[in-house]
């Protein structure tokens, strides 16, 4: 190897332990700007689709596996649930309906909801109160066979990358939805803390699932990582059943499903039944008698 490769090598090695926490810390941070001008959902749209470049990007310079560069064919089934099924999903129900009923329910909620906090406190509870509903959420999907079928959908991918991150069946993107927010809702957590506990939840997925060499040390106990998650994605149900948080890992490390052993996690992935090559026909596999 001739220096010029070998200072190379030791630069993207460096790169990748400060990507994942510097391009999340970035996003949180230009969010929260538009939030203070007022314009926080335009500004965390924008901010996603600037993350989702600089992935798509990083993702041919510093690949975690070149055997994922290669087509598979998903692109446009996987832009179809991007956008009818994660975003449409998402929008009408987190950033109309339940914004619209935190501006109206935050005044009223009788003192439930800690406002006296400082946003940043005010945020990681939320986090942590939405994180309860969604891992036994995720958990249930995979360990119950009739929600494994909608769920089963994000899991036939064979490979991880940036543009597969919003890959779901409508019903599991209404039921994840379903579970979290409205427990901030009732407690009348405020527009703010909505915002950004979506938008950071949303953050955290595109980083989980984009190919890009990362490795996050102490903060794989924390949160969400891409290792973690690949381990997630694994066809042996002894791995792949592990590592439920959406954005947390607490209460994967409190009921012994955290797995991260110090071995690369595997390159194949996917489920162990075929899935259907189309759009329409994903969204009806889950109601017919094909094995999933």
């Amino acid at each position: 190897m001739t220096k010029a490769e070998t200072d190379n090598s030791n630069l993207r090695r460096r790169l990748s332990y400060v990507l994942w926490p510097a391009l999340l810390a970035c996003a949180i941070g230009a969010t929260y700007a538009g939030m203070r001008a007022d314009h926080g959902v335009i500004a965390f749209n924008v901010t996603y689709l600037a993350l989702a470049l600089i992935l798509g990007l990083l993702e041919r310079v510093m690949p975690h596996e070149r055997t994922w560069l290669k087509n598979d064919g998903q692109m446009l089934p996987d832009l179809a649930h991007t956008i009818l099924n994660k975003g449409a999903a998402q929008t009408i129900i987190t950033v109309i309906t339940f914004m619209g009923i935190a501006d109206w329910l935050a005044p009223r909620s009788g003192g439930w909801w800690p406002a006296q906090w400082p946003l940043f406190f005010q945020t990681a509870l939320g986090l942590v109160i939405v994180e309860m509903g969604l891992y036994w959420k995720h958990r249930l999907s995979h360990e119950w066979p009739p929600l494994w079928r909608f769920h089963a959908v994000h899991h036939s991918v064979g490979r991880l990358w940036f543009f597969n991150t919003g890959r779901f069946h409508v019903v599991d993107t209404v039921l994840a939805l379903a579970v979290g927010m409205p427990v901030l809702l009732l407690l009348g957590a405020p527009r703010e803390v909505l915002l950004l506990t979506s938008a950071i939840t949303a953050f955290i997925g595109i980083l989980t699932h984009c190919n890009v060499e990362m490795r996050c040390g102490v903060l794989d106990y924390v949160f969400n990582t891409p290792t973690l998650h690949r381990w997630h994605h694994s066809k042996k149900l002894e791995e792949g059943n592990r590592n439920y948080g959406e954005n947390l890992m607490l209460f994967d490390l409190l009921f012994r499903t955290f797995h991260n052993p110090p071995r690369r996690p595997p390159a194949d992935i996917g489920i162990s039944h075929p899935m259907p090559e189309t759009f329409l026909r994903q969204l009806q596999v889950p109601f017919t008698r094909q094995p999933l």
